[in-house]
């Protein structure tokens, strides 16, 4: 942890080989964000082009090196939700994401249903429950991601789950 945060100081202070060697640590993590709002390889590609590029640019106004993750995660959040606001691109599942799901899970039609369900989901509880169950994060990560309270947090969190709920309910 320690040679992370010596690796993050380097690169705020504008070390471009510590900042190549940070993303590539994290490129994966992006990837797989991205991926779990656009559902398509290569606009999550994109993305995670231009998150690299975004945090290129703005790494020097990072002040706290421990939160380095939260802050590329919000990056990558906000960089997939201003890619679906400016496409307004329907989201669709591509046939490999479809074959990777049917070879995880003997049934896929509930899984098309579940992100059907989160596409249609409020992006404020679509984004805490991606984060939580997509992605492996606490919730106090995810309250560091947001800035809120670890409360708000739970809050966001049970109330997506009530509305996935309702939604997979009215689906079957």
């Amino acid at each position: 942890m320690i040679k992370l945060i010596e690796l993050i100081k380097k690169a705020v202070k504008g070390d471009n080989e510590s900042f190549d060697t940070l993303m590539q640590s994290r490129k994966d993590n992006i990837y797989k964000v991205a991926y779990s709002y656009i559902n398509n390889t290569e606009d999550a590609l994109d993305i995670m082009q231009e998150v690299i590029y975004k945090a290129l640019v703005s790494i020097k106004h990072l002040k706290e090196p421990q939160y380095f993750n939260a802050w590329l995660t919000r990056i990558t959040i906000n960089c997939s939700i201003n890619y679906l606001n400016k496409s307004k691109k329907v989201i669709y599942i591509d046939e490999k994401h479809i074959e990777d799901m049917a070879s995880n899970s003997n049934n896929t039609e509930e899984i098309m249903d579940l992100h059907e369900a989160l596409k249609n989901l409020d992006t404020k509880y679509k984004s805490i429950v991606i984060l939580k169950y997509f992605e492996d994060l606490t919730l106090k990560d995810i309250s560091d991601i947001f800035k809120i309270p670890l409360s708000t947090v739970k809050t966001q969190l049970y109330r997506g789950l009530e509305k996935l709920k309702i939604d997979l309910k009215e689906v079957e």
